[in-house]
């Protein structure tokens, strides 16, 4: 069966996560049944990055395995967007057959996410997309608190555990902007352990809360299971912006090593 590659937008707020889960409205339940309806039989998708209830994707990257007969004619995307979400919160930007050996999930070589946080008032207009913080935040010591831990490291105390699944990581960057109130988080990994953007981001606002200090922020990193000092931060001032892949004659190969190395993990925050 040909596979295809779906790049895809939603507004996280309306749905309960990506996986599909009965009785209930999810990204993944959405865009299985439009593309069942216009395939005319089963199909299921799979994505890079499973988003949790409430979080955002600007840039998210699915597959899915169709019958011959659907082929991809260039209006399958607005087709699929109308089907799967009719409010709109939930588009298919693009659709195109997969290189040979794509995977969605196995062949991603990187993640980014960014999160937003609104320091100070409140703002009505970024409830939505941006978390609140009612207090001004010390930036510089956020940033050094970030850089801390970037590396390849354990970050057991930043996910939510699962068994059998491994909590070594590879944070390639995470930075920190601010333009007035807003600040801006971008990281970007080779995978993220489920709720470890939000927790690395909870950590650096104790941080610039001054009730974490930098060495306690960094200490982190040598604990074996998850930690309440972390901080967990709401969900819906995260989006997943990119899935970065290798080059198409490298997808095959990408694949096999992450299913040997992290076939137990989910790949999600």
């Amino acid at each position: 069966m040909p596979r295809i590659r779906l790049d895809l937008a939603y507004d996280g707020g309306g749905f309960s996560g990506w996986a599909a889960q009965p009785g209930l409205r999810t990204c993944q339940g959405e865009l299985e049944r439009a593309l069942s309806t216009v395939a005319r039989e089963p199909v299921r998708v799979v994505v890079a990055g499973r988003t949790d209830a409430g979080v955002h994707a600007s840039g998210q990257v699915a597959h899915a395995d169709v019958p011959d007969a659907l082929g991809v004619e260039p209006r399958l995307a607005h087709r699929l967007s109308r089907l799967a979400a009719p409010e709109g919160d939930l588009v298919v930007r693009s659709v195109g057959l997969a290189p040979a050996g794509f995977d969605a999930r196995f062949s991603a070589v990187s993640r980014s996410y960014r999160y937003r946080i609104v320091a100070g008032p409140a703002d009505p207009l970024e409830r939505r997309t941006a978390a609140h913080v009612p207090r001004p935040l010390d930036v510089d010591a956020m940033r050094r608190a970030a850089e801390a831990l970037v590396g390849l490291r354990d970050f057991a105390a930043f996910c939510k555990p699962r068994e059998g699944a491994t909590t070594i990581r590879h944070l390639r960057a995470f930075s920190w902007a601010q333009d007035g109130p807003l600040l801006t988080a971008s990281l970007t990994a080779d995978a993220f352990c489920h709720s470890m953007v939000r927790a690395l981001v909870g950590a650096c606002v104790r941080v610039g809360e001054r009730r974490l200090g930098l060495a306690e922020a960094a200490a982190l990193l040598d604990e074996r299971a998850r930690s309440p000092r972390t901080g967990l931060m709401p969900p819906h001032g995260l989006t997943l912006v990119a899935v970065g892949y290798p080059p198409d004659d490298e997808l095959a190969a990408q694949a096999e090593r992450a299913r040997a190395r992290r076939s137990a993990d989910d790949v999600e925050d």
